[in-house]
């Protein structure tokens, strides 16, 4: 084909590889092509919409001949919603593509040749697992649902597979018994967490009721959120990740950066002398205090400002061991350096973006640390994210 391209030319290509953002990676005549929704291997027909030099993304047109691994998505709307973007894989599929798509990261953006093995840790539930959603209101349409891919369209959703079945229960019951014509505004957001047992806490600015508070239990520990505080969507996996991010750290002064309602705060403060949460979501800091008076710890303080502000702010020598737990757009500027600076013989990176741990992880291998392991787990099934957990050592 000529090398010169325009937005709507079609395109024969193979799928080489599933690359970060859960895109297929393809290749034509002087041009790269990234192809949302598909499976490595699967031979398509594409359109161009999209065109940065000698880039294309192309959605499929049509399936000329599958990839092994392609299966037909169980969820009536994939394709068209915007939250799951793997279905189209079968799950062993979705989780080698995932271990692809952080060594993708490590080595293109950290510029880091990891070639010890990366652990996964598939999740228990592939569907039926999402503990925390937020739904999106058309109200003078009646509409409840999630956005559609690449737009602020609403779909309509009747039954999300993934959702945990409260969730999904809670949803349908919704579309009937809202109060549609108590809105002000055509659209509004509703924020959805659900905990043991079943229980559902619901938040929305445009409805007056109160927000229900909510617990969970792992182990010996149990924590109290909200749908206003953030809490790990999958909590199948709770356990392996706390082993994971925890398992041998013990010593004088833990620092639970990013520690939202306390998760890794709890377990910490049974082998740390004194283990200090940072947090800027001052609702998350008030259920981190009830969570750790709940287990009776009386070693754990929590400083309820962002977590650049305080590093910035406190002496923290004697520091032994910092676990991060950054949202998904990363660490704010100068954390790494400063953690880099209090000399804590260990870090353990908790990620839930692959390009910006990359970022991070060479910031502190620059700064004297060492990768003694990398864990990925399934947080996310049906999507292209995944968590990831790096311990860190200094020689």
């Amino acid at each position: 084909m000529n090398s010169e391209y325009k937005i709507g030319d079609r395109l024969e290509v193979t799928i080489q590889k599933i690359v970060p953002q859960g895109l297929g990676l393809a290749f034509a005549e002087n041009l790269t092509v990234f192809v949302p929704l598909s499976a490595a291997g699967d031979k398509l027909s594409v359109k161009i919409f999209q065109l940065k030099g000698k880039t294309a993304f192309a959605e499929i047109e049509s399936v000329i001949e599958p990839s092994p691994v392609r299966i037909e998505a169980p969820c009536p709307y994939f394709g068209k919603c915007g939250g799951c973007d793997f279905q189209q894989m079968n799950y062993d599929a979705q989780l080698s593509a995932k271990l692809d798509m952080i060594r993708d990261s490590l080595k293109r953006i950290g510029k880091i040749d990891y070639e010890n093995e990366i652990a996964m840790i598939a999740s228990p539930k592939p569907f039926e697992y999402r503990s925390r959603a937020q739904w999106h209101l058309e109200t003078r349409q009646k509409k409840i649902g999630y956005f559609k891919r690449n737009s602020h369209d609403i779909i309509d959703i009747e039954h999300c597979p993934i959702l945990d079945p409260a969730l999904d229960n809670t949803l349908k019951d919704l579309r009937n018994t809202l109060n549609w014509d108590g809105f002000w505004a055509n659209r509004a957001e509703i924020e959805a967490a659900c905990g043991s047992e079943g229980s559902v806490s619901l938040y929305s600015p445009e409805i007056m009721e109160p927000t229900d508070d909510i617990s969970f239990e792992s182990g010996d520990n149990k924590y109290f959120y909200s749908a206003q505080s953030f809490f790990q969507g999958n909590q199948s996996l709770i356990p392996q990740l706390l082993e994971t991010a925890l398992s041998g750290a013990g010593g004088n002064r833990a620092l639970d950066l990013y520690c939202g309602v306390g998760l890794f705060t709890v377990p910490l403060a049974k082998s740390f002398e004194q283990v200090i949460g940072v947090e800027g979501n001052e609702r998350a800091v008030e259920f981190a205090k009830r969570n750790a008076a709940n287990a009776r710890i009386e070693n754990a303080n929590f400083a309820a400002e962002g977590v650049a502000e305080f590093l910035a702010g406190h002496e923290l020598e004697g520091t032994d061991f910092v676990l991060l737990d950054p949202p998904r757009t990363g660490t704010e500027k100068d954390v790494i350096d400063r953690i880099v600076k209090l000399h804590p013989q260990h870090v353990s990176y908790v990620a839930c973006d692959p390009s910006m741990l990359a970022r991070d992880l060479r910031r502190l291998l620059d700064g004297g640390y060492a990768i003694e392991s990398i864990t990925a787990l399934d947080l996310f099934p049906q999507t292209h994210h995944v968590e990831t957990v790096v311990r860190l050592v200094r020689p």
